[in-house]
């Protein structure tokens, strides 16, 4: 290939013509070039300080560490680069760099450059693909299901819906997909999907629809077999043949694999080893007294070599010192160096401006408009909630459960002195039941796949709040379904009483109810780390609210200081507009014997301090607090998004 030919003599390849998210052959070939990376992360050491003969202070001070020194590399069309290295070498912190992610807690200074370009992560995101080691996928798909969504969003605006269909089946063939074509790709545990090599390729699928000219890959062989690994670099080096640029970490290859690359890059320390041809690492080692062993695998060797030893840490970093400087001052590391000074200047032919800022002058990161991403977005949430029918049915049936058993124990309570309390008591487990269900029903919605969201976003595929709308408007029939469900059954069993229109209203506000503990559940998966930390936030922020709600505490005694949590509660306010719904018609109540504590259902409202209140009010309130924590829970989400 032409591009393989450029590399061979050492000369950084032109653009050429062609969109790199079409699809087509003729996508702009890029040459990524680094220089001087260095990398600072700052940690907390402890140091003590002696006061007395028995007793010392600890402290804790800030303390500069150099990951990364002065790292050089370049890599060029129709090139597979294979960095390597031990442990700690600095592999996967030089691939962050280079791809500018989770650099947020990292201090990062060099000159990153593309065809004679600075890099700017935006413009690289639209021209580049990334690997990454794990594969994060929605398991309820199909694996065309999964390669039409990615079209759908990554491929330009002007491209047909008839082109990208096409173009699924052109990947899917590529990369030997046709058998699993319409296999789900499945979920640990749960559901059978497809194998470990066939994910690892569809991952490689989702980032070539679009044809990307360079490529980023983290491990991609960890947790294959050596033949399933070999074929996966048997994918990557087919796609740099074809003048892509690849730069790919690797972790222990086989000799076979090992054959197939065009250059590695050895990193020891944090430190450039060696950058160039594969067969002339050989030849560097040998010149420097260590001899590949005949017969022995050479990236066991050189990773062993660059290793530090137990035991021997200082005579270790010194061996790898000296290599480092040898190969920055011999033939291999000066060609190098050129080879960065030539990709720093800028090449005009052929081109007003580089691709890099192509995509730059873009007015969105976005490939696709609002109402298309929302529409993917959508399409794929209903068929994750839909296909899940063990989920729906364990629902329905716990929803039922709980409603009969509700009307088994407050069975026809007709309005007396002593079933005033029993009434009560019954409505308030009504609201109590539906947030408890709803909080834990969806608390793990956001926890779980907020690594795939993170990626798809950060791929430009979508916005944070298409997908959040999408993802909870996907779920919202359920939530209104299961809990006008639980009115029919717990109203008529409990006998609340009244007309029809008391029938619409409990039941429209128990879904009101249900769908802000849904918002409050959001909100809690979405400010949360992961899944255990919003388990354990869920009660200690649910019962306050609950003990506020009216039942526990009357409302008339709430301290003043602690009035505020009434107003941020749905029990409260749900409470009140049940008991309003119920109470507010009866116009006598039975006296039992002597005793009439309650004569009419104003006097039990009286007593609980809600003479003066209003359904329409409550309703509002209601409202008003779906719509805060809807919000909350979006910027939760939303700050997860921001890239420093």
């Amino acid at each position: 290939m032409n591009g393989q030919t450029e590399a061979a003599n050492g000369r950084s390849s032109s653009p050429c013509e062609g969109s790199s998210s079409s699809g087509g052959d003729g996508d702009g070939q890029l040459t990524y070039s680094w220089r001087d990376v260095n990398v600072y992360v700052t940690r907390k050491e402890k140091t003590s300080v002696r006061l007395t003969k028995l007793a010392c202070r600890s402290s804790e001070k800030p303390q500069e560490r150099r990951i990364l020194n002065n790292v050089n590399g370049v890599c060029r069309p129709g090139e597979l680069l294979a960095v390597m290295g031990a442990s700690g070498a600095g592999k996967t912190t030089l691939l962050n760099v280079l791809t500018h992610r989770n650099n947020d807690k990292v201090r990062v200074t060099g000159d990153l450059h593309v065809n004679g370009r600075p890099v700017h992560p935006d413009s690289l995101t639209s021209l580049s693909a990334y690997v990454q080691q794990d594969d994060l996928f929605i398991g309820l798909l199909t694996v065309r299901e999964q390669l039409i969504f990615q079209a759908m969003l990554r491929m330009d605006r002007d491209i047909t819906l008839e082109q990208r269909v096409m173009r699924v089946e052109e990947v899917i063939m590529e990369l030997g997909l046709t058998k699993c074509a319409f296999t789900k790709i499945g979920v640990p545990g749960r559901i059978k999907g497809i194998s470990g090599g066939e994910m690892k390729r569809l991952a490689f699928a989702c980032e070539v629809l679009t044809n990307p000219p360079l490529m980023f890959c983290d491990e991609p062989t960890s947790g294959l077999d050596s033949f399933m690994a070999q074929a996966v670099v048997g994918v990557m080096k087919m796609m740099a043949e074809r003048g892509k640029t690849i730069i790919a970490t690797i972790h222990q290859p086989s000799s076979e694999v090992y054959a197939m690359f065009d250059r590695v890059l050895l990193m020891a320390e944090g430190r450039v080893a060696f950058l160039g041809d594969a067969d002339a690492a050989y030849l560097f080692f040998s010149r420097v007294g260590l001899p590949c062993p005949p017969n022995y695998n050479p990236a066991d060797f050189f990773i062993s070599t660059l290793a530090i030893q137990p035991g021997k840490d200082e005579a270790c970093r010194a061996a790898i010192a000296t290599l480092c400087d040898e190969f920055a001052s011999s033939h291999d590391g000066q060609m190098v160096a050129q080879a960065i000074e030539d990709n720093m200047v800028a090449d005009e032919s052929g081109f007003p401006y580089s691709p890099l800022e192509e995509a730059r002058v873009r007015r969105s990161p976005y490939r696709a408009r609002w109402l298309t991403q929302f529409r993917w977005v959508m399409w794929r949430s209903w068929l994750e909630v839909t296909r899940e029918p063990t989920l729906i049915k364990v629902r329905f049936f716990q929803v039922f459960l709980i409603a009969v058993l509700l009307g088994i124990i407050y069975f026809q309570q007709t309005p007396s002195q002593d079933s005033v309390t029993n009434i009560n008591g019954a409505i308030f487990l009504l609201l109590t039941n539906m947030t408890f269900q709803n909080v834990f029903g969806v608390i793990n919605t956001f926890c779980v796949q907020v690594p795939v969201f993170l990626r798809e976003h950060l791929n430009g595929m979508y916005r944070t709040d298409v997908y959040f709308l999408a993802k909870t408007l996907a779920e919202l029939p359920f939530y209104i379904a299961l809990p006008f469900m639980f009115s029919i059954i717990a109203y008529y069993m409990v006998g609340f009483g009244g007309n029809i229109v008391n029938f619409f209203t409990c039941a429209a506000i128990v879904v009101l109810v249900a769908n802000i503990s849904t918002s409050f559940g959001y909100m809690i998966s979405c400010v949360s780390r992961n899944l255990n930390m919003a388990l354990a936030l869920a009660v200690p922020l649910v019962i306050p609210l609950m003990l506020f709600g009216g039942f526990f505490l009357n409302n008339g005694s709430t301290p003043d200081w602690l009035a505020w949590v009434r107003y941020a509660s749905w029990f409260s306010y749900g409470n009140e507009a049940l008991l309003i719904n119920q109470w507010r018609s009866v116009e006598s109540i039975p006296a039992s014997g002597n005793r009439t504590r309650f004569p009419n259902g104003e006097a039990v409202l009286r007593f609980l301090n809600y003479q003066d209140g209003s359904i329409g009010v409550d309703v509002c309130c209601l409202c008003l607090l779906l719509i805060l924590y809807r919000t909350l829970a979006f910027l939760g989400l939303l700050s997860k998004t921001f890239r420093r």
